[in-house]
C-alpha cells in the first residue's frame, strides 16, 4: 500500500493536549473488524467485552524524565538534550538528540542545573541532531539517577506546546509501569485505572506483561510513498516465559487475546515461533507492520487514535482492515474524538 492512502483531514483542535479528568472515562470506540460495526462507549465499558481467562497483554515500560536543559560552556547558550538510550551504564554513555544541534560539537561540555549538578561531554556525532555524550559524574548510579529525576522533564510529545506539570509526571505513565527505559508512553495503557484493573481481574481476565522501551522512532514520520521501503528504528523487547505461557494457553483455549497498544502488538509479532505461538524473547525489533499482514498472536487490541500517515495508523489498518479503519477515523473526526497521546481509545474486536 501507499503512504498517501493514509491521509485524512484531522483538525488541530482534536489533538488532545490534556489528559481526561479520569483515566478510565475517556471515550472508547469499539470497532468490530469482521463487520465494520462501530459502537460508542466510555473506556471503563471495556470490561463488558472480555470474559474469564481472556488475556490482556500490557507493556510495562516506564517513561523516564528524558528532556534536559543545559548550558554550553563558555557561551552559556541553552541547549535541549533529549536522552534517547543509555549505551553504557558504567561509563555513563548516552545517545541523545540536541537542539540547536549546529552549536554542539565533539569536545563541548554541557552543564545542567544550579551548581552544575551534572556535567556532560560530547564525544561523538551520530546524526545531524544526534550525539553521544558522557556524563562526568563520580557518585553512585543511584545518585546519578536521582539527579536525572531532579533535572529532567516529562518528555511530552512536541505537539503539546505547554510546559509539563507535576500531574503529567503521573498521567504520562501507565499505572502498571515498572521497567524504566521509555522516552514516550505506551499511550493505550494510559486509560487503565486501578479500579478498572481490579474489575477486570475479578471477572477473571488475566494480565500478561512484556517490555518494549518506546523510542522516538515510533513517532518518526514516514518519508517514502512505498511503505515497503520504510525502516523502523530498533527498540528493545523483553517477553518473559510466564507471559508466553499465559498467551499460548489462551490461544489454545480459543480465548480473547488483546494487545494493549501498538507497542505490545509489535513486540508479540516480533516473537512468533514456527508453530505460530508466542515465545519468550530478549532482543531488539525493527518490525514494521503494514497491510497485507497475517497476525499470529492477538485477536483483539486496544489503541489510541493516531495521526495521518503514521506507522501506528498503518498497523491498525493491517489489523482491522483498511476500509474499516479509514471509515472509523472519519466517524471519529465527525464525532470529535480526541486524538494522539492524551486522546481517546479504540477497541478492535
Amino acid at each position: 500500500m501507499k503512504l498517501s492512502q493514509f491521509k485524512f483531514n484531522l483538525p488541530e483542535s482534536l489533538l488532545a493536549t490534556e489528559p481526561a479528568d479520569n483515566r478510565d472515562e475517556s471515550r472508547l470506540m469499539v470497532l468490530h473488524k469482521d463487520t465494520g460495526e462501530i459502537e460508542h462507549k466510555i473506556f471503563k465499558d471495556v470490561v463488558d467485552y472480555f470474559d474469564e481467562d481472556d488475556v490482556m497483554i500490557l507493556n510495562n515500560t516506564k517513561v523516564f524524565p528524558a528532556r534536559l536543559y543545559g548550558s554550553k560552556e563558555k557561551t552559556g547558550a541553552t541547549i535541549e538534550v533529549f536522552l534517547l538510550r543509555e549505551l553504557n551504564r558504567e561509563h555513563r554513555l548516552w545517545d541523545v538528540l540536541v537542539d540547536p544541534a549546529r552549536k554542539i560539537r565533539v569536545g563541548n561540555k554541557l552543564f545542567f542545573g544550579e551548581d552544575d549538578l551534572l556535567v556532560a561531554e560530547v564525544i561523538d556525532n551520530t546524526t545531524s541532531r544526534g550525539r553521544t555524550i558522557r556524563f562526568l559524574f563520580e557518585g553512585t548510579d543511584e545518585e546519578f539517577r536521582r539527579n536525572i529525576e531532579i533535572l529532567g522533564e516529562t518528555p511530552l510529545p512536541k505537539y503539546i506546546k505547554r510546559k509539563p506539570t507535576p500531574e503529567d509526571k503521573f498521567r504520562y505513565q501507565t499505572i502498571y509501569a515498572k521497567e524504566e527505559g521509555a522516552v514516550a508512553a505506551p499511550t493505550a495503557g494510559l486509560h487503565f485505572s486501578r479500579e478498572l484493573m481490579k474489575r477486570l481481574e475479578l471477572k477473571g481476565i488475566d494480565f500478561a506483561e512484556l517490555t518494549l522501551h518506546v523510542g522516538l522512532g515510533t513517532f518518526r514520520a514516514v518519508e517514502v510513498e512505498d511503505l515497503t521501503k520504510h525502516k523502523m528504528d530498533s527498540e528493545e523487547i523483553i517477553i518473559p516465559q510466564i507471559t508466553a505461557d499465559k498467551v499460548n494457553r489462551a490461544i489454545e483455549n480459543k480465548k480473547r487475546v488483546c494487545a494493549v497498544g501498538t507497542t505490545s502488538m509489535r513486540a508479540i509479532e516480533s516473537a512468533v515461533s514456527a508453530s505460530q505461538r508466542l515465545k519468550a524473547a530478549s532482543e531488539w525489533t525493527s518490525k514494521f507492520i503494514y497491510p497485507p499482514y497475517e497476525f499470529s498472536i492477538a485477536n483483539s487490541m486496544i489503541t489510541n487514535f493516531h495521526v495521518p500517515q503514521s506507522t501506528l495508523l498503518v498497523m491498525i489498518a493491517a489489523f482491522a482492515g483498511y476500509e474499516n479503519v479509514m471509515n472509523a477515523y472519519e466517524v471519529a473526526v465527525k464525532e470529535k474524538y480526541r486524538f494522539y497521546t492524551y486522546g481517546d481509545a479504540m477497541l478492535i474486536i
